[in-house]
């Protein structure tokens, strides 16, 4: 897909593409625009790694414990999220409209050596096709769809039965405004002016309800909560302006 089509039945955001594919090649850069991805990756992993182990009973202390688990990373961008995974044993796929994303990922991929099946594809399509996985994840990318409902109904239908998905994204508050567009894109310029839009932004209340639409069962929640005092990222109560949501398929 040229980063400025939009396929056919698909929720990306031709704009949103365009936007990701011209900062590609600084996706692995930890100082980089995408410094603030690196600092929360190991929170997302964890809460990721700790689900999957309660749901499929494995012991998340294990280097291995994601073994033989397939899952698909929505919006996979550069593989920061993919890589950890796959070393955990899990069978990767990423999916990623913006081509430069892809070309990064599979390069870095190369390099370390870990086997991720990295795509330029639209989970739309792979459902379309009767893929289906233990894992689903869309992580950060919610608020950069054209279609949040139709996303997610995309989303779960792609979740096998007893499999888990994952969505994190950003709350729509005043708090949110303030601290992830004013203050992390012009004040402290942790990513690029325009990288969100506040209006995009979905609730967790409006995230659920899309959620169980698709035949899930709504699970764990946290918020992903920053201390500028240690400069580290942690799993919070606070939601109001990142947080993760889980759910799952009856089996």
């Amino acid at each position: 897909m040229a980063a400025t089509a939009q396929r056919a039945g698909s929720t990306i955001d031709p704009a949103e593409v365009a936007r990701f594919d011209a900062i590609a090649k600084t996706w692995w850069d930890p100082k980089g625009p995408m410094a603030v991805l690196h600092k929360f990756n190991p929170v997302r992993l964890a809460f990721v790694r700790d689900l999957a182990c309660e749901r499929f009973a494995r012991d998340s202390k294990t280097l291995r414990a994601l073994e033989g688990l397939t899952v698909v990373d929505i919006g996979c961008g550069g593989g920061v999220l993919c890589e950890p995974l796959a070393r955990l044993g899990a069978q990767v796929t990423g999916l990623d409209p913006a081509p430069t994303n892809i070309a990064v990922a599979r390069a870095h991929a190369e390099k370390t050596g870990l086997a991720v099946d990295y795509r330029e594809e639209t989970i739309e399509a792979l459902v379309g096709e009767g893929a289906r996985f233990d894992i689903v994840l869309a992580m950060e990318v919610v608020e950069h769809v054209a279609d949040v409902e139709a996303f997610v109904a995309a989303c779960c239908a792609a979740v096998k039965p007893g499999g888990l998905l994952v969505m994190a994204t950003l709350n729509r508050t005043l708090k949110s405004y303030a601290l992830a567009i004013v203050g992390a894109e012009y004040i402290l310029r942790w990513l690029p002016h325009g990288t969100h839009d506040w209006e995009k932004f979905v609730t967790p209340e409006e995230l659920g309800a899309a959620i169980e639409q698709g035949g899930l069962i709504l699970g764990e929640s946290s918020g992903v909560v920053y201390n500028p005092l240690s400069d580290r990222w942690s799993a919070g109560r606070d939601m109001d302006v990142n947080y993760m949501l889980a759910a799952h398929r009856g089996a």
